[in-house]
Parts: structure tokens; sequence; C-alpha cells
């Protein structure tokens, strides 16, 4: 029987996952410095939670089952749903605002394909009851600072305002559903299939318009005074545009303004509000997004307070991609700091209790298992990527010595066994 992985999935070896971790542990060292702190959900929750948000039709797009008890669950496709839960459960009551970040697998039963897996992984966050626009600026700074962190080049920060586009279709009298709907064609850049759907709305020319040009601008902050003279006499989507300015004035003062405004984002999903942003990057291709975000109300889907969030969740698989493809220095640490290699059968167990005594003091270290010759030995630990291999030879230790070599220059040096700690901190710094 041919064993294999399921279709859309993938295997990580020792050194993928080092790389994930490393990008992983800056996210959170990042997150961290701005006061996220880390929750976590189950991986699989009530289908309920999913349907409730997005519709019956997202059925067919996720993993779901009857348990043994006939519950119907799911396995999680994105993290918003299960953050607002877990809001609404336990944390009503806290002290507002409340950011915490999350990372964790999804699963989303769609065609494989280049930069598209069912299970995927997300690193976001949220923060909730904070809408200001230093809310919305420090989110977009904080999705900068980390890439900056992980030294990724040529990704662009594009901007926009759904309050602005929401603005002119609520003066023309455009329900709610229609306005969701127009969003996920600017979404999905089907400029054919929405100029057929405004015209069946049958908006005035003038609206229809602006409309379209707006969806097409982009550019630096200057674009701003343009868009003043298109939304004259709009005074909805003028106030959303007002928020814009605001935000970009904080952007300033955080000192990110290596980002470009993009009315042409709308984000698809119909709980967005206001500021949107999406991170791209342009090597990878057509699946060039690694992040999105913006400002939403989500909890009051669930039966929640009228809540205002920010929050955003980097693409984690596509982040690897775009890392990887740039040809970063990971700078990964070998397996262990040392190696103990005993010479003879008889210093076995005496290699054993020097192997514990370092991992005790917090020296990363690994012992010959598989009582292998001493050529042998030294082949293995130069194949780890160990640097400093401690030979114990029983006729040293009857002296109370053993012998440290070094496995880039092959030095050898003669040191008292109580030195050893001190000997291998120092070669460590």
């Amino acid at each position: 029987m041919e064993l294999s992985r399921p279709r859309g999935t993938r295997d990580f070896l020792f050194y993928q996952m080092k790389q994930r971790k490393m990008v992983e542990n800056t996210l959170k060292r990042v997150f961290e410095s701005y006061a996220y702190q880390e929750i976590k959900t189950p991986i699989f929750e009530n289908l309920s939670l999913f349907t409730q948000k997005s519709g019956e039709e997202i059925v067919e797009q996720i993993y779901y089952f009857k348990d043994k008890g006939d519950r119907q669950l799911a396995l999680r496709p994105e993290l918003t749903a299960p953050v607002a839960r877990l809001y609404i459960s336990k944390l009503q009551k806290s002290p507002k605002p409340l950011k915490m970040y999350y990372f964790g697998s999804c699963f989303r039963y769609e065609r494989p394909q280049a930069g598209r897996f069912r299970q995927f992984w997300q690193f976001g966050c949220e923060i909730i009851g904070g809408k200001s626009p230093e809310t919305d600026a420090e989110m977009i700074t904080m999705a900068a600072h980390s890439l900056k962190e992980l030294e990724l080049e040529g990704f662009e920060i594009h901007l926009g305002h759904l309050g602005i586009l929401r603005g002119i279709l609520d003066e023309v009298n455009i329900v709610e559903k229609d306005q969701d709907h127009i969003m996920g064609l600017i979404d999905k850049g089907e400029r054919e299939k929405l100029l057929k759907f405004l015209t069946k709305l049958k908006i005035d020319d003038n609206t229809l318009k602006i409309l379209l040009e707006l969806i097409a601008m982009k550019g630096n902050p200057q674009i701003i005074g343009n868009l003043k003279k298109i939304l004259k006499g709009r005074e909805k989507a003028l106030n959303a545009l007002q928020e814009l300015e605001e935000l970009l004035e904080y952007l300033e003062i955080l000192q990110t303004d290596d980002y470009l405004l993009n009315l042409g984002i709308a984000r698809g999903l119909d709980y967005y509000s206001g500021m949107v942003f999406e991170i791209y990057v342009p090597s990878l291709g057509a699946q060039k997004q690694i992040c999105g975000g913006g400002t939403y109300n989500i909890i009051e889907t669930f039966g929640g307070e009228k809540i205002e969030s920010t929050g955003f969740a980097f693409g984690f698989d596509r982040l690897m991609s775009a890392l990887i493809s740039q040809g970063i220095d990971w700078k990964v640490s070998p397996v262990a700091d040392v190696f103990i290699a005993p010479i003879s059968p008889k210093t076995r167990k005496e290699s054993l209790k020097i192997a514990q005594y370092l991992r005790l003091s917090g020296i990363s270290t690994e012992v010959d298992l598989g009582r292998k010759k001493l050529k042998k030995i030294l082949s293995y630990a130069h194949n780890r990527g160990i640097k400093k291999v401690v030979l114990v030879g029983e006729r040293d230790l009857k002296q109370g010595k053993l012998t440290l070599k070094d496995m880039e220059t092959g030095e050898q040096i003669l040191i008292n066994k109580d030195e050893l700690l001190n000997q291998i901190d120092v070669l460590k710094k």
C-alpha cells in the first residue's frame, strides 16, 4: 500500500521547520512589542459559527463532519469568527481596547494550486473596541514593522477606505445587500460584471462615473486633493475621506510612509466598514497578496454588542514563499552547540553524565547513542553542523581532563573537566 499525504497538504522537514519557527518567533516578538497577547482557539468549531457569518454556501468550501454525538462540526476555514466567539463568551466585560494575536492552521476544500493549499496557516491580530485613526495607523505600522524585521524586500502596502465607496452608495439609496455584492465584484476585479450590475441598479450616470473613477485611483497622498474635487457635495463619502486623511497623519507620526493609496481595495467581505489595506509581493505573481485587513464589525453578527474591531492576518505560507524566493540568510542555528563523543566503550557512561550536565546548564547537547567508531562520530557531528565536539577518552578522564575539538578549524585543546562549561560559554559568545 502506497502511503501518501492528503491532497493540498505538505510535510515540513527539520530545516523548513527551523525557518518557519524563526519567522513565527520574529512576528511574535514584534506583535508583543506593541502589547498584543497571544490566544488560541480550537482547530474545529461548530459548523454554525461559519454558516452564520458566511451563509450556507460556505459548506461547499470547508471540511465539515458529524461527531459521535451527531453534532455538526467544521475544521476552521479562518480565524476571525473563532476570535469573535471567544470574545463574546469570555471577554466582553474586559477593559477595552483588547489587543490579541493568534497563529494557527486553517482548512479549506478548494483546488490546490501555487500558493494555495487545503491546510494553510494564518498569523493575525485583532484590536477590539479601539476604533480611532491611531488604532488603524498602529495596525498598519505593526504589519510593516514585522516585514522589515524579517528583511523582506519589495513589499507594497495598498491602503483604502470602504467608507468612501459605501458613502456614495448610501447617498443613492443602494441597500446593504447590493452594496456587499458590489464590494465583492470590486474585490475580484470583475469590472464588466460590476458595470453590468451597477447599470441594473439604475445608478445615475454621474455616480456611476465617480465610482468607476474612484476604484481606478492609486497614488501617493497627493491624490487626496483630486478626491475632494471628485466627491464634492457627497457628505458621507467626504467624511470617510477626512477619516482617511487623519489616518495618514498618524502614519507619518509613526514613521510609516511606504504605502500607496488604492481606492479599489474592497476586501470583499460584508463586515468591513472603514479602513482597509492589503500587502503585496509582486515577485510572487498571481498569488502576490501576503496580508490583508481593516476595520470591521463582526461581533454583532454573532449576537454580541455593536463594537468595531481592526485586524489583519498574514498568509503565513505565502510570506514564507516570499522570504525563501528572496534568498534570505536564515542564520539557522545547528542542531546542538556541542557533541559529546566517547572514544571507548568504557567512557560511555561518563559521556552521558557530561551531556546531561551541559543540558541542565542550558547548553544544547547531543551525545553518541549509536555506539559508533570515532571517525563516524566526527563525520556525523560535521553533517549535523555541530561546531564543537568533546572527546571523552579513558586516559584523559583519569587526569580529570577532556579534549575539545573545533570542527571548523580542526584544532584540539586539552582542558580540565571542571572548566568545560566556561570554555563552551566563551566559544558560544
